[in-house]
């Protein structure tokens, strides 16, 4: 009986080739992570090397680059449209993206109850129970009428068995609610 040869096949055996493989793998790679300035400086080496075909599939993936960090410098005419702009990304998925902006948003106005709000629900969609019973208390305490809000918002439906949550949005009548204090600020007493 013959024996099959066992050659390894290798998909690359031309150094540049593997270079060009492995900048494209780092772009993709860095897409998924959103640092698309990453993957755009990686992609163009792709787009500039001697393999066609793995130049076009990188340009397509540099165009959607390109779109992305347009996106991200999106001036914006007042906060309010800078937290619209922030609820979308939460809206798509981008929950990386959206606390960036709602970062950028806390610093700016830092009494604007819609951006603790905003990072309220943000913080229990992405399981930090904690912060967002902070920040949804400090929402209320600026804005009490957020309390009717948040019955009715999904986003805090994983907040929804949890007592401290049911005693925010329903306190007893005549309870005051203190506001909580802000990070890095110390209490004068």
């Amino acid at each position: 009986m013959a024996q099959k040869p066992t050659t390894k096949h290798t998909l690359v055996s031309d150094p540049q080739l593997t270079q060009l493989l492995q900048a494209y793998e780092g772009g993709l790679r860095a897409m998924q992570e959103h640092k698309y300035d990453k993957a755009k400086t990686l992609l163009q080496k792709v787009v500039s090397g001697a393999n066609r075909e793995m130049a076009d599939r990188a340009a397509v993936h540099m165009n959607a680059c390109n779109q992305q960090l347009e996106k991200s410098d999106t001036q914006f005419k007042s906060p309010e449209e800078h937290y619209d702009y922030a609820v979308s990304l939460i809206n798509l998925g981008d929950y990386v993206g959206a606390r960036e902006h709602l970062d950028t948003l806390a610093k700016q106005v830092p009494k604007a109850d819609y951006v603790a709000y905003g990072l309220a629900a943000l913080d229990c969609l992405t399981g930090h129970s904690e912060d967002s019973l902070r920040n949804l208390a400090r929402a209320v305490s600026l804005n009490p009428s957020l309390r009717f809000q948040a019955r009715n918002d999904s986003d805090f439906q994983n907040l929804s068995e949890d007592p401290r949550f049911t005693e925010l949005l329903y306190p007893d009548p005549g309870a005051e609610l203190p506001l909580p204090p802000e990070e890095g600020v110390e209490e004068i007493g």
